[in-house]
């Protein structure tokens, strides 16, 4: 949906990239890890399709681009404590996906920022930390 997908690898924000860091906080669940990643993907994927969350992922980067990338010494650009807007998208996207559970699972990938969502801008990293939270937080659901 809105080629979201390709709108992020434009950025360097690829699938690979997604499940690394998805798969760095898993918790088993009965599964190996290898057949939870593809199943966390195949959520990831279909999320991809679902136009209100493409469209919060595209807000994210259009808010990166505008008031980080595109403004020489953002005030914004090392995700400051006042900015809220940012956690705010990211749990927004993981509640939509996962629930109210998702908001837990959002704040550890929020804080640890394992693998690619290390090296994203403030609002990246917490809506692509949402879509992960969301989606393993509705994976784990699933396997109780």
């Amino acid at each position: 949906m809105f080629e979201v997908e390709k709108r992020l690898e434009a950025r360097g924000v690829e699938m690979g990239g997604i499940l690394e860091a998805a798969m760095a906080l898993y918790v088993p669940h009965g599964l190996s890890s290898s057949d939870a990643e593809g199943m966390i993907a195949a959520k990831i994927h279909k999320a991809f399709q679902d136009p209100n969350i493409s469209s919060l992922l595209i807000g994210a980067m259009l808010l990166e681009d505008e008031l980080c990338r595109k403004r020489r010494d953002s005030e914004i650009a090392d995700d400051p404590v006042f900015l809220l807007s940012d956690e705010i998208l990211g749990m927004a996207i993981a509640e939509y996906i996962g629930g109210t559970c998702a908001r837990f699972e959002f704040t550890r990938y929020d804080q640890k920022k394992p693998g690619i969502l290390s090296r994203l801008g403030p609002f990246l990293d917490d809506a692509v930390a949402g879509l992960i939270a969301g989606c393993t937080s509705r994976f784990y659901s699933e396997c109780l």
